[in-house]
């Protein structure tokens, strides 16, 4: 549960999605500098978030009862790293923030085939898979937005 909900980050009041998102903010600058430093321990790094999310989120979605119990928040840090993926390293300063908007926008839009897995994929899989959707479509709009710019 501590994972899942990122320790305990989800049982915000209010917008627990956000504050799981914003959780992740941090994380996007130190995965970018070890991108740099070793591809194959960023994608290694990149890959267990991913894993651990979709572990945890499926045991808590046991425990909670419910598909995408709102208190699980993990979906939303793997999916922000997935948005880190298509960033560059340049201009953290902004690419972040420009892709936290990005991804909120997304996750709740759940754009296809974001509403799909949402709607027919159970378990921890379920919960994660559209944000690892949103992250794709925020990271790829959050690179051409910043190319333009």
């Amino acid at each position: 549960m501590a994972l899942a909900t990122v320790g305990g980050v989800g049982r915000a009041p209010v917008a627990p999605g956000t504050f799981g998102s914003l959780v992740a903010l941090p994380l996007l600058p130190l995965l970018a500098a070890l991108r740099a430093a070793s591809l194959a321990g960023y994608a290694a790094a990149v890959l267990g978030i991913v894993a651990v999310a979709v572990w945890s989120a499926g045991r808590a979605e046991r425990l909670l009862g419910g598909h995408d119990h709102s208190h699980i928040v993990i979906d939303e840090v793997a999916g922000m790293v997935t948005a880190g993926v298509f960033l560059l390293g340049t201009r953290p300063a902004v690419a972040v923030p420009v892709a936290f908007v990005l991804f909120r926008m997304c996750d709740i839009l759940k754009p296809f085939p974001a509403n799909l897995i949402d709607r027919r994929v159970e378990g921890g899989l379920g919960v994660v898979g559209d944000d690892l959707v949103a992250g794709v479509y925020a990271g790829l709009l959050a690179r051409l937005l910043l190319w333009l710019l």
